[in-house]
């Protein structure tokens, strides 16, 4: 898996992280090389903690870095806001809008009032189906559900197991990537039988409560392992593992190595989580970013498949990292995490025990 330099990785550590009641945050440092404006639009900062804590910073630097000038908001979970955000970025003049959409209908509707102004545009981190996004800048994220797949089912040794799938939301097209790569594992495997599966919308994790309950209850409590499509969720499955006295003895996958899920896969009530740079994708998105900007052909490694809008996008797809407790040091050795952080309290001692 190719790394940024390490010097960009800790300088991302050093940024402060500062809100306003939109998750605004701007910057003008005009590029000295003639690129144009960039505008970035995150999601909201329910989904996961990833969007402002990870991927604002990691963003901010790279662009510092290129001397772009650069502007970044959130949308909060609302759609309505993306669009007004967006209008407001395309009426300042940026030359090139990435946004991480909510929901591809909406998020196609900005990239066509994008593209009517000029306005190059880039799907960061999730596909707008029916869009017509310039470039997507992701992960391969069909590898990250084959890596949830695989690892839940190393974690339950081969022996028969009933499994509940809990999806992400079914409005973002990663969610069903990642559904469908776990199940070209695990639905391989003759011992295990899925005993219930449910998406769980715009990703909310109080929600997660109330639908895992229900398919534990519906199962009659026979459930031997847990594919939890990101670590927030699997946060909601442990808390009912836990008042039915089972958390460390049904393994439940995650994603975004988050503190919390790295601290959980410590304590062993959470299997294994996937690892996604967000200096990596982030500096992947800065380089397009300013290609486009600058009117150039941005490099790219793959396509992605549009069936809805029967297109091929341009793509860089980057590779996902399995992690487990026997590796964890990956993600504090990329910049991904602080030991400080997740080592804390009662986790110091299971951190020296894992050898971290």
């Amino acid at each position: 898996m190719n790394r940024t330099s390490s010097l960009l990785a800790a300088a991302v550590l050093g940024i402060g992280l500062t809100l306003t009641a939109c998750g605004s945050n701007s910057t003008s440092q005009q590029a000295a090389d003639g690129a144009g404006k960039v505008g970035v639009i995150l999601p909201d900062t329910k989904s996961s903690v990833r969007w402002e804590t990870k991927d604002r910073p990691a963003l901010e630097e790279a662009f510092k870095a290129a001397g772009v000038d650069y502007t970044i908001q959130n949308a909060e979970g609302s759609a309505d806001t993306m669009a007004t955000i967006a209008d407001g970025m395309i009426a300042d003049g940026v030359t090139v809008l990435a946004i991480v959409n909510l929901d591809s209908d909406s998020g196609a509707s900005i990239q066509e009032k994008a593209a009517a102004q000029g306005v190059k545009t880039i799907d960061y981190d999730r596909l707008t189906l029916g869009g017509s996004a310039d470039v997507y800048v992701s992960f391969d994220n069909t590898k990250v559900g084959e890596l949830q797949g695989q690892g839940l089912a190393d974690c339950l040794g081969g022996r028969p197991a009933n499994v509940v799938f809990l999806n992400g939301s079914p409005t973002d097209n990663n969610a069903t990537l990642f559904s469908s790569g776990a199940h070209s594992v695990l639905d391989a495997i003759p011992s295990i039988t899925n005993v219930g599966e449910q998406a769980v919308p715009d990703w909310d994790n109080d929600k997660a409560v109330t639908i895992f309950e229900q398919l534990y209850t519906a199962a009659d409590g026979k459930v031997d392992g847990v594919y939890a499509a990101n670590d927030g969720l699997a946060g909601s499955v442990i808390s009912i593992l836990e008042k039915n006295r089972r958390a460390g003895q049904v393994p439940v996958t995650g994603q975004d190595a988050t503190v919390e899920g790295l601290q959980n896969i410590l304590a062993g009530s959470q299997c294994m989580s996937v690892y996604k740079s967000a200096t990596e994708e982030a500096g992947a998105l800065a380089k397009v970013a300013i290609a486009l900007a600058k009117g150039e052909t941005p490099q790219t490694s793959a396509t992605s498949r549009d069936d809805t809008g029967n297109r091929d996008v341009p793509s860089v797809l980057l590779t996902p990292v399995s992690i487990t407790k026997d590796n964890v040091n990956v993600v504090f050795d990329d910049g991904g995490q602080s030991r400080d952080e997740v080592c804390t309290g009662q986790f110091a001692a299971m951190c020296s025990a894992a050898g971290v």
